[in-house]
């Protein structure tokens, strides 16, 4: 029989898998939503959370960047 699950595939860069990775890591087991890692630059995620992870890239990303002063 053939276990099907509904999910989100995301291919991305090796630091930006490991980002989501440690993203994920840092919450309760009841809230993790990585289904499985496929490889390095390929994960398979619950569908709820490509909004929660598009978000948390834009924190980081705004985080980072440097704005030249005015």
């Amino acid at each position: 029989m053939v276990n099907a699950t509904k999910g989100q595939f995301i291919t991305c860069d090796i630091p930006m898998a490991q980002f989501i990775i440690n993203m994920n890591s840092t919450l309760p087991a009841s809230q993790k939503f990585i289904i499985h890692v496929l490889d390095n630059t390929h994960l398979f995620v619950q569908p709820h959370a490509a909004e929660m992870i598009r978000s948390a890239i834009s924190e980081f990303r705004d985080k980072i960047s440097y704005e030249k002063p005015a």
